[in-house]
């Protein structure tokens, strides 16, 4: 008994110190793994909170005090500066150049991306290339395409494409973006942005025709289904339900955030034509330098789209299953 005892001690000891080292091995590895996760991680949240977070904090507290030609409150007013936008004519303009605006852009880039999706997803040849082409103006600036609709193809003397077009067929020339009656600036202004978004919001369409079973299509026909509309109308629209939902979302939200196209085509006297919400506070806060009637005027917008956003989605079922 007693040199069984004395050999199991030597036996004992080698397997303790294996698991201590093991677990030391396990501690270094967490610590490491640790240190990689902040210091991927760590800038992006910094990042977040400097130029994120903390902005918005502080253009919360602007909206509460007065604040002229300076970012530092001088003295807290309460709900003045949200009554005087509120009640400052000048923004409930800018709320129905955005109506107008969205009214003209909303329900045209969801049919024109509607319908390039599903010629796209028809075709079986280089499907990829023409993906990438019609999403190719995505990646654009919205200034420089602002810039060329402007100067080159709706510029209100001969120079310009459409005016040249014009020229050609005898049709006198048209004063695109300072002409009020009629408003041919809304062709250039809804133009731009149409050219610019569709490939977004075609991709996502072509995103959800993907994910309709091919079964469907085939069961449809032997049943007596005819190809093209009635398939359309009886099967593809309604399972195209949650992606049409997310681009109308997205472009009615897109519609609340215009600011490129119109500040730099409707330049000078012409911005009094079509100024929607966001120019109008930059000329607010920035030109006119009282950033805390500004400040409370881009919460109220926020809060316009947040709302706006929440309601459609309730009333169109976002979210739900088929």
């Amino acid at each position: 008994m007693k040199s069984l005892t004395t050999s199991s001690v030597p036996k004992a000891q080698p397997a303790r110190e294996m698991e201590l080292s093991a677990q030391k091995r396990i501690r270094r590895h967490s610590r490491r793994m640790t240190l990689v996760f902040w210091s991927f991680v760590g800038p992006l949240i910094l990042g977040l909170i400097i130029f994120f977070y903390i902005p918005i904090i502080w253009g919360v507290i602007l909206s509460f005090a007065d604040a002229r030609a300076t970012i530092t409150p001088t003295r807290f007013v309460g709900l003045q500066n949200y009554i005087t936008m509120l009640t400052d004519p000048d923004f409930t303009h800018a709320l129905l150049v955005f109506t107008i605006f969205a009214f003209f852009i909303v329900p045209t880039t969801f049919a024109c991306s509607l319908g390039l999706a599903l010629l796209v997803n028809s075709i079986k040849f280089a499907q990829s290339f023409f993906r990438s082409v019609f999403f190719l103006p995505t990646a654009c600036s919205y200034v420089l395409a602002s810039i060329i609709w402007k100067m080159s193809i709706f510029n209100g003397s001969t120079y310009g494409l459409a005016n040249a077009i014009r020229h050609a067929f005898g049709l006198d020339i048209i004063l695109w973006i300072s002409s009020p009656n009629p408003p041919w600036y809304w062709l250039v202004l809804t133009t731009v942005r149409l050219w610019l978004q569709i490939g977004i919001y075609m991709i996502i369409f072509i995103a959800g025709l993907q994910d309709i079973p091919r079964e469907l299509y085939e069961a449809a026909y032997v049943d007596g289904a005819k190809k093209g509309w009635q398939s359309f109308w009886s099967i593809t629209f309604p399972l195209l339900r949650n992606a049409s939902i997310s681009v109308l979302l997205l472009n009615v939200i897109a519609a609340f955030q215009a600011f490129d196209e119109f500040f730099n085509i409707m330049t000078g006297g012409n911005s009094i034509l079509a100024r929607p919400p966001l120019v109008y506070l930059y000329n607010v806060a920035l030109t006119g330098q009282n950033y805390g009637t500004g400040s409370a005027g881009g919460i109220i917008l926020t809060l316009i789209i947040i709302i706006f956003s929440l309601v459609q989605g309730r009333l169109l079922g976002f979210g739900t299953r088929d």
